[in-house]
């Protein structure tokens, strides 16, 4: 049997980049504060929390002083800033680089609205980084999911569309063709690609991934929407596609009698936990 991760799946820059700060912070101390899980897969941080990383909600955060606090890669709205600064809470940002350029041209674009404008945002809704670019605008944006959700736009008046960075690029050019089509010739739409094409662009990899093997493995926290789209893109190439978040779930009836099994993951899946389930895989064949 042939076993194969995916080199390309795995951390994003922004997620490795919030944890090397976390680990970095936590080996000097043994306790940081996080605000929401600082990445969409239990394994990754239950590892860090044994480490001394401690989880805390808004609610959480309203109520602690003189602490430090990691912001993870998704990005905050600017009242989770004037939240820490009145309690003298110590910020470790580790938002994304994408993220934070996407939320500086938002709320360039409110500022400098013009009357009647709105500002839509392609993203789902309640996701911590749209929960970001909707602070931007003192929550004035209006947050679409998909193009039933354009109903709530007024098209007779001006709209500009920004998406969240990680959704489909093709979604995105449903919404502009949409918008294009409904739209009053006497307004003015303008949209602004943001996606970022570190995600974006594992999509036709992993498409080509999935057909190269029977039967694919993908690994994922159940809280990552990255991780429900591409094992999605997955499913539609490969029907022997299963959806897991760490080896104990793996069927032994999956992988018999099959001659190859790929393992990819989403941008929140770490490569030890792809690692786990190979060997896994290793473990449940008849000479493993």
């Amino acid at each position: 049997m042939r076993v194969e991760i995916d080199q390309a799946s795995g951390f994003c820059n922004g997620v490795v980049t919030a944890i090397r700060k976390a680990e970095q912070e936590l080996d000097s101390s043994n306790r940081l504060y996080c605000l929401g899980d600082i990445v969409h897969n239990s394994d990754e941080v239950e590892r860090l929390c044994s480490r001394g990383l401690v989880t805390i909600t808004h609610d959480d955060l309203h109520s602690l002083h003189g602490v430090k606090v990691l912001l993870r890669a998704h990005g905050e709205p600017p009242s989770t800033y004037a939240t820490a600064k009145a309690n003298d809470i110590d910020i470790i940002d580790a938002t994304c680089p994408v993220v934070l350029h996407l939320q500086k041209r938002i709320r360039e674009s409110y500022d400098r609205r013009s009357p009647g404008q709105q500002i839509v945002i392609y993203g789902k809704r309640g996701h911590a980084e749209v929960n970001g670019l909707v602070g931007q605008t003192d929550g004035e944006a209006v947050v679409v999911e998909d193009v039933a959700g354009l109903d709530r736009l007024d098209f007779n008046r001006d709209i500009i569309l920004y998406s969240q960075t990680t959704k489909s690029v093709h979604g995105f050019h449903e919404m502009i063709r949409e918008i294009e089509r409904r739209k009053s010739p006497d307004t003015r739409f303008e949209y602004v690609d943001t996606i970022c094409r570190q995600v974006a662009n594992r999509v036709p990899q992993l498409r080509a991934f999935a057909a190269e093997h029977e039967v694919i493995l993908f690994v994922s926290g159940r809280k990552s929407s990255n991780g429900r789209f591409l094992y999605g893109e997955c499913h539609d190439v490969n029907p022997m596609t299963y959806l897991i978040s760490n080896p104990d779930e793996i069927q032994p009836d999956w992988i018999s009698e099959v001659e190859s099994i790929g393992i990819c993951g989403a941008t929140s899946t770490p490569r030890w936990l792809m690692e786990q389930v190979r060997d896994r895989i290793n473990q449940l064949q008849p000479n493993g």
